[in-house]
């Protein structure tokens, strides 16, 4: 039989990747010398070191530069080309960044789709009809053991009584709890391997819900992505069984220090969270994705906005109107108090795609 990709794959041709090429990290390839040559390059051109990742910022935004209909409120706004455009773009990076807003919002997967990439590879009907292994292991328990075999004869020929049928379900319970503990097990050990990005949630606050039926470690037992860590203060703790769950996924939550800002709120300073992701969980790339709190707090500050190599911006073709989540930073001012631009690009590419147009760019750094 053909083998064929899965369904939810998508396909990014590769005509359509050159344009972004300049604006992304060295892609993996088995060629190090190669990769290692072209990515000091571009450290060297982007003024980047080892001491944080290589940055893009990108999202989708409207004719009027909002991500969403309102807070908290799922908008779609790219077509399927730009969508797809994204997939690949995640596929470049080791790791996926959002707040805790759009993880709350969306139940995002925070994966990679593009066709190729673990968990969405070329494989037939067959490869992907596994029996139950709970069942497999009750099967094979039961053929060296008369009473289990009965027990199951029974249950399959619908005589069991409903002592029986207690029993069977004790059984099979035990063993599912065993299969499991040993799936998670094997996900854990296999994390760091997969070809997928790490997703990354800033929530200062410990207030993102996710659960054991959360899209994003669904996608993890079905190997077809990374838990995620999910960094929070230094002054909160989280729920112990929040804890206990994402690290049984291979997740973990990273405690950083906040600071106060002029108007004594307090937040982090993107400089620590970067520098803590490269050298202390050795990410090299960081696809920053949203929403509106995050981008908007990279852009009010030079010494932010400096942090990122590349931008990426796709623009569909609509208004969404007023009170929505607009992407709009702080004003600037100079030294004599008047207002200045927040941030500018250069190096500036578009690129129709679709009913959609994308930007690509680099921030001016000031001086």
């Amino acid at each position: 039989m053909a083998a064929s990709f899965p369904s939810d794959a998508l396909h990014f041709p590769a005509n359509s990747r050159p344009f972004l090429e300049p604006y992304l990290p060295p892609e993996a390839s088995e060629d190090g010398q190669i990769e290692a040559e072209k990515g000091e390059a571009q450290q060297e051109k982007n003024g980047n070191d080892s001491s944080r990742p290589y940055t893009t910022l990108t999202f989708a935004t409207s004719l009027d530069s909002a991500l969403s209909l309102a807070p908290g409120m799922r908008t779609v706004l790219s077509g399927p080309q730009s969508k797809a455009m994204t997939h690949y773009l995640r596929s470049r990076h080791q790791a996926i960044l959002i707040g805790v807003g759009t993880a709350n919002a969306d139940d995002p997967g925070l994966n990679c789709r593009i066709e190729g990439v673990d968990g969405y590879k070329l494989s037939t009907v067959e490869s992907n009809l596994q029996p139950d292994a709970a069942i497999s292991d009750y099967a094979k328990k039961a053929s060296s053991d008369p009473e289990l075999r009965n027990l199951m004869k029974n249950v399959a020929m619908g005589r069991a009584s409903t002592e029986q049928m207690q029993g069977f379900q004790s059984h099979l319970t035990q063993i599912q709890n065993t299969k499991h503990e040993e799936n998670l097990e094997k996900l854990r050990r296999e994390q760091e391997k997969l070809q997928q990005p790490r997703p990354i949630v800033i929530d200062p606050r410990a207030r993102w819900g996710f659960h054991e039926g959360s899209k994003i470690l669904s996608l993890v037992r079905e190997g077809k992505g990374k838990a995620p860590f999910i960094i929070i203060s230094k002054n909160v703790l989280p729920p112990k069984d929040k804890q206990e769950l994402l690290e049984a996924y291979g997740g973990k939550f990273i405690a950083v220090e906040t600071v106060q800002d002029v108007n004594g709120d307090t937040r982090f300073d993107w400089n620590t969270i970067l520098r803590i992701l490269a050298t202390e969980e050795n990410i090299k790339s960081i696809m920053i994705e949203g929403g509106g709190a995050i981008i908007n707090s990279i852009l009010s500050e030079p010494r932010y906005s400096a942090l990122v190599d590349s931008v990426i911006i796709t623009i569909a073709p609509k208004w969404l109107g007023q009170g929505g989540v607009v992407v709009s930073p702080k004003r600037l001012v100079d030294e004599d108090g008047c207002a200045i631009p927040a941030s500018r690009l250069t190096e500036v590419q578009w690129h129709p795609f679709g009913e959609d147009v994308v930007l690509c760019g680099r921030i001016i750094k000031s001086q």
